[in-house]
């Protein structure tokens, strides 16, 4: 009769040494995802309405026991965003937070759950939607009526001076904003198209196709008839994208631009931008705003149109990891201190415990949570063909990916 064998006890001292090492990378990973995710600052839902519309928003605030902040109203890019951008904006606001400003932002119409359609909006309604929630804001007594201002990306450009002629605000950042619709539209059709190492025959069919579909803008042209004049090669776009894009296509805030003259803007601009022309965006602001001395501009030559990093950007598992182990740092340097310094130099924080008002005090939780935030942003990016007349207002990249749903 042979002998019963037993494993080595060596054997079997590594296959518990193993799994208990696993267990504790697993463990410590999991607990820097919590910890880099955790956000000094408090959150609570709230409802605005206005003329019979409603918004569903979350009011950040910062963790500092003052009784009243100044506050960050955040105008959105193009795209269905909601609140928090799955989480995105969370690091900006934090930003915001310590320089003792609370923030608010909402899901657009018809994201989230949210009434309405973002696709049936002007940027006029853009804009009336944002002069309704700083009028909601500054009845709240938790809010400083006096420092309360816009911070907007890429198609919020054409909203941010359309609010400022509304509503009086204390300051405005614009990040990657652009001016003129149609001119931004081609910058972004040829910078891509050369981006890709394009032959010029290809570059030249592009052109025409785009001058033609700015033809049928023109003319006021149904879907119907759009779909036809491409001989059903819409490339990605629907009835409703025609229909903003046929409402919004003569956006230009030249003009508009004016009404923020004494306003304090910090307009930030990135060096690798694909999306929007930065040198005519920042001719533009110039020539509107110099004259007031109140424009602060910010070049980042190592951020893409969303103002994160473009090494970053370019890489699908560095743009996973990063934004899972350490979200902050997938914004361009200096970003983030530049837009808290902006902010904490506007005006010393009045009152303090005990001041005026209260706290919020519909449940405030702790900021935080990392669930949809690497799914969002390794999404490929998908092109249609609004983007020979409206940019990456038609294209469907993740929140990160070019900023394409704070954009133009």
């Amino acid at each position: 009769m042979c002998p019963k064998t037993r494993p080595p006890r060596r054997g079997r001292r590594a296959v518990v040494v193993t799994l208990v090492t696993a267990l504790l990378v697993t463990a410590g990973l999991t607990g820097v995802v919590l910890w880099q995710h955790s956000y000094a600052m408090t959150e609570q839902r709230v409802t605005i309405r206005h003329g019979g519309h409603t918004l569903h928003g979350v009011l950040a605030a910062p963790e500092d026991g003052r009784a009243r902040h100044g506050l960050v109203v955040v105008v959105h890019g193009d795209g269905p965003v909601n609140a928090t951008h799955d989480d995105g904006y969370k690091p900006l606001w934090e930003a915001n937070a310590r320089a003792g400003y609370a923030t608010l932002s909402w899901d657009k119409p018809g994201v989230a759950g949210a009434p309405g359609d973002w696709l049936a909006q002007s940027m006029d309604d853009r804009a009336d939607e944002v002069a309704a929630a700083v009028a909601w804001a500054r009845a709240r007594p938790d809010v400083d009526g006096d420092r309360i201002g816009l911070w907007g990306a890429s198609q919020a450009g054409w909203v941010l001076p359309k609010a400022a002629a509304r509503t009086r605000v204390g300051f405005v950042v614009a990040v990657s904003p652009a001016v003129n619709w149609l001119r931004q539209g081609r910058h972004h059709l040829l910078a891509t198209l050369r981006a890709e190492g394009a032959s010029e025959a290809r570059i030249r069919a592009a052109v025409a196709r785009s001058d033609a579909v700015r033809r049928l803008l023109e003319r006021r042209a149904t879907f119907e008839e759009y779909v036809r004049a491409v001989d059903g090669d819409t490339d990605g776009m629907t009835a409703a994208r025609w229909g903003f894009v046929s409402r919004n296509h003569t956006a230009d805030a030249t003009r508009d631009l004016r009404a923020l003259r004494g306003v304090p803007v910090l307009l930030a601009l990135a060096g690798h931008d694909l999306n929007v022309d930065t040198a005519d965006t920042e001719r533009g602001y110039r020539a509107a705003l110099d004259p007031g001395g109140a424009l602060t501009v910010r070049h980042y030559p190592d951020a893409a149109h969303s103002l994160v990093r473009k090494s970053v950007e370019d890489s699908g598992p560095a743009l996973a990891l990063t934004a899972l182990l350490a979200p902050r740092a997938l914004f361009a340097a200096g970003f983030l201190d530049d837009q808290r310094r902006f902010l904490a130099d506007r005006a010393a924080v009045p009152g303090g415990p005990g001041g005026r008002g209260g706290p919020p005090t519909a449940g405030p939780v702790r900021a935080g949570g990392a669930r949809a935030y690497v799914r969002a942003r390794t999404s490929v990016p998908v092109r249609c063909a609004a983007s020979v007349t409206c940019p990456e207002n038609c294209v469907n990249i993740a929140p990160l990916r070019g900023l394409a749903r704070w954009t133009g």
